[in-house]
């Protein structure tokens, strides 16, 4: 199983700490958030990887060299000309991913400590087109699920906008989206779409006709670390999982 990083982001959030790094090589408790990534992935089984790059790209390149790649197989999207989104980026991608019957895409600045082996396990089970961890935690922007737990709907609860892909059931549960999920490489004969576009869109739109699957990970912890209020109270779970 090959897994996607998106670490291209430019991490305006965490300015003043990405002027001269890119997101990816900010620090968490003294390592690199893609250091931990990648040792968490690794440590989960997965040793195949495709990284994104864009903001100070050729620093996360140079990074990965001095490290001998953690002694895993890491080919690169460049970005660099023209950032993606995260649904162009997995499109761009797709000749490097095609070879995987699933792909475990992480969101760089993620840090939690859902277990990468149970989520496998259960987008294995559903045979889902994608799986989506999950938590019922503070957001403003949620994602909706039918009582059998797949994709219905995106809703914005401050503004009250929603993207409705099915109905939804009285029974339905409205959940925020971890950044973290894995795809069947069924997917990329479904995208239609060009240049930069959002991952979640795509899910949205393929949810009408696909099983797009809850996972919840609500026993976890979870942080952003594109903030950097979250970054610093993350501290506090300082080893490398």
């Amino acid at each position: 199983m090959k897994a996607m990083i998106f670490a291209a982001g430019l991490g305006t959030r965490l300015r003043p700490l990405t002027n001269d790094i890119p997101k990816a090589l900010v620090k968490q408790a003294g390592e690199p958030m893609l250091k931990r990534v990648i040792l968490k992935l690794k440590k989960a089984g997965i040793s195949e990887f495709v990284i994104n790059i864009h903001h100070f790209g050729k620093k996360v390149l140079k990074y990965l060299e001095e490290n001998n790649n953690f002694d895993c197989k890491i080919e690169i999207s460049d970005e660099t000309d023209f950032l993606l989104d995260t649904g162009g980026a997995l499109k761009k991608a797709a000749s490097l991913l095609k070879d995987s019957e699933n792909i475990l895409l992480y969101n760089v600045d993620i840090f939690a400590d859902i277990r990468i082996k149970n989520f496998i396990r259960c987008h294995k089970k559903h045979k889902a087109l994608v799986t989506l961890a999950v938590q019922n935690r503070k957001s403003d922007r949620r994602l909706v699920f039918n009582e059998d737990n797949f994709l219905s709907a995106w809703e914005n609860i401050k503004t009250g906008e929603q993207k409705i892909s099915r109905e939804i059931t009285s029974e339905h549960k409205s959940q925020a989206f971890s950044g973290i999920h894995i795809v069947s490489n069924k997917i990329f004969d479904l995208i239609e779409e060009e240049g930069k576009f959002s991952i979640i869109d795509l899910y949205l739109r393929l949810a009408k006709n696909h099983n797009i699957f809850a996972y919840n990970h609500d026993h976890s912890y979870f942080y952003d670390l594109g903030k950097i209020e979250m970054l610093k109270e993350s501290e506090k779970h300082f080893t490398i999982e």
